[in-house]
């Protein structure tokens, strides 16, 4: 691995080198002996009580998450002085990727460990943290995190939720009311946002379940992750110690912010796990249903989908754990300049938010293709409650609502990206400029004979092009009214997601082929280049759409001839290549990759 430290959002603007990108082909032993951990707890201990756990039956999962906690898999991101086994960010996402299948207990283990357990973890005293980490580290006490209320979804930070000084100025006097509360009926701690007084912003407070003043709603019934507890939470004249307030007096919104960046990429982590084991359900109920004399993975229509479902998932699988090396360095950057392992960690997740945002975005429509696609594989059985794409499709669906909607997070993506162009952080008007000038020269007939992977390079570098074209145009014309215009960012976030896990993709690819060798490579070779002629399609209409909303006359008949250059590809099979990679997971009975 290169030590080159890689700026949030850079990708858009500069070449990455394939040896600065960590690829899943790099798990060291010690990582997958974690992930072979959390693969049979989930395979041993949950599995096989699905039912039992969607009937909320009393005490299942409280019983579940104790017994994780005394592997040590609630503790992997804590540091040792905790009670954790301080493991680095990746491979905390690797974790969370092997428990990404089991479905409401993952999302459960998901809440307490990421959004339960790190507030206090990255903006505790160390006070705070002595007391309450070694007990959420070892499962004896469970975490929730109260942000949502009946008001406040998106709009996070105009909760209502009110925090009032006592008399004798020992406690904080909490009134309010929370909503959509994952583990809301267990947890023995919450992290809860409240306003003190008249202020703009939030205030984040640590609150034992315990206290008098709080009461709760029952469960909610809900389409999927039926097993997962979610209920509102009351809060009525509840008293909090002064010294419990996290962080400082309205940095609340800040923190908020900052837990969901990490939420975000751990939920691509968990749905990249939920995929792979949908593949393996798809393969194996296609291999044994027979159709006209013949198991059906044997039909054309069938192996499209299972490479269509095998695509999505590498090409995400590659954009996550290129992000997670990239947070990580960061990171370690960070702490090599004298800054504390909890602050460089939000602070290294921060300069990434946009990827962040970028692959929920990407993973949750992931893994909804492929339930989708498995649900239609398995036929009438896939829509009855005995198999096991039934509970997969239900409970992919919050994907696309958890951690900030996915619009949210498109809108989210652009705007971050844009900021830093506008702060300086990333030299956006150069390369912008260059492209808009590249539209009134003559076209570059290169007839050099290229590589395969060489002519994708290009295919991915005009990609960026395009981008830039359309968003430095709607920056130009629209500047302040942008923001509104929420069609176009929308547009440009998804050619931003397309192009991202593109070039990702291409990179493990490239590192593949100059480690294991051509015939090695092939299948992933196929991948990369399905994906890419498909996103060259996708880039091309987002990019239509937008430009033709506010750009008229020449100019916009000049943008279009340039976007067309800049989605223009070689001729390709795309049915031999899917054939070629739909065979490979049909023989080994899984994802393979």
């Amino acid at each position: 691995m290169s030590n080159k430290l890689i700026k949030g959002g850079a990708f858009l603007v500069s070449k990455t080198n394939p040896n600065d990108v960590f690829t899943p082909e790099e798990w060291n032993e010690e990582q997958l002996m974690i992930a072979s951990m959390c693969s049979d707890f989930v395979n041993q201990e949950v599995t096989p009580i699905l039912d039992r756990i969607d009937a909320m039956e009393p005490g299942l999962m409280v019983q579940l998450l104790d017994k994780a906690g005394e592997l040590g898999m609630l503790g992997l991101s804590v540091p040792e002085e905790f009670g954790g086994m301080g493991v680095d960010f990746k491979t905390s996402l690797l974790a969370t990727e092997y428990l990404g299948k089991g479905h409401s207990f993952s999302v459960a283990y998901g809440a307490h460990t990421g959004i339960g357990s790190l507030p206090l973890l990255y903006y505790g005293t160390e006070e705070q943290k002595a007391k309450y980490s070694p007990l959420l580290a070892s499962g004896e006490w469970k975490a929730a995190y109260c942000l949502t209320e009946p008001s406040a979804g998106s709009d996070a930070n105009s909760g209502k939720t009110k925090a009032v000084l006592s008399e004798d100025g020992k406690h904080y006097i909490l009134n309010g009311q929370k909503m959509w509360i994952t583990n809301g009926g267990f947890a023995d701690l919450f992290t809860v946002f409240a306003k003190i007084d008249n202020d703009a912003n939030l205030t984040a407070f640590l609150v034992e379940a315990k206290s008098e003043g709080i009461s709760l709603n029952p469960e909610e019934k809900k389409m999927g992750i039926k097993g997962s507890s979610t209920r509102q939470v009351f809060f009525n004249n509840v008293k909090v110690p002064v010294e419990n307030m996290l962080s400082t007096r309205e940095n609340g919104f800040k923190i908020a912010i900052n837990i969901l960046n990490i939420g975000r990429i751990k939920l691509a982590a968990g749905v990249l796990g939920g995929s792979k084991e949908t593949i393996v359900d798809t393969l194996s109920y296609a291999k044994a249903r027979e159709q006209f004399g013949r198991s059906i993975d044997k039909y054309g229509a069938i192996r499209y989908k299972i490479a269509e479902q095998v695509i999505r998932t590498f090409v995400l699988e590659s954009a996550t754990y290129r992000a997670g090396q990239n947070i990580e360095d960061a990171i370690d950057g960070l702490i090599a300049t004298g800054l504390d392992k909890g602050k460089a960690t939000l602070k290294g997740i921060e300069e990434f938010a946009a990827e962040c945002a970028m692959l929920k975005v990407a993973a949750s429509e992931c893994l909804d293709y492929v339930v989708d696609e498995a649900v239609q594989i398995y036929g009438g059985m896939g829509y009855s409650s005995e198999s096991s794409v039934e509970r997969s499709y239900r409970d992919a669906r919050i994907n696309r609502i958890f951690e900030g909607t996915n619009e949210i997070n498109r809108m989210l993506s652009v705007d971050m990206i844009l900021k830093k162009g506008l702060k300086g952080e990333l030299d956006l008007l150069g390369p912008a400029t260059k492209v808009a000038s590249e539209l009134m020269s003559i076209p570059d007939f290169d007839t050099e004979e290229k590589s395969d992977i060489e002519k994708l390079y290009s295919a991915v570098e005009n990609f960026k092009k395009a981008i830039l074209l359309v968003a430095g145009a709607a920056v130009q014309k629209l500047a302040n009214s942008l923001g509104k215009e929420q069609e176009i960012l929308m547009n440009v976030a998804d050619m931003l997601i397309w192009t991202y896990q593109a070039e990702s993709a291409l990179l493990r690819l490239d590192k593949l082929h100059q480690s294991k060798g051509a015939e090695a490579s092939n299948v992933a070779l196929a991948i990369v280049q399905t994906y890419v002629y498909d996103s060259a399609d996708r880039i091309a209409k987002s990019s239509k759409d937008a430009l033709n909303s506010f750009v008229e006359g020449d100019e916009l008949r000049m943008m279009l001839m340039g976007i067309k250059r800049f989605t223009k590809l070689d001729a390709f099979n795309p049915k031999t290549a899917r054939q070629l990679i739909a065979s490979h997971v049909i023989e080994k009975g899984q994802y393979a990759f």
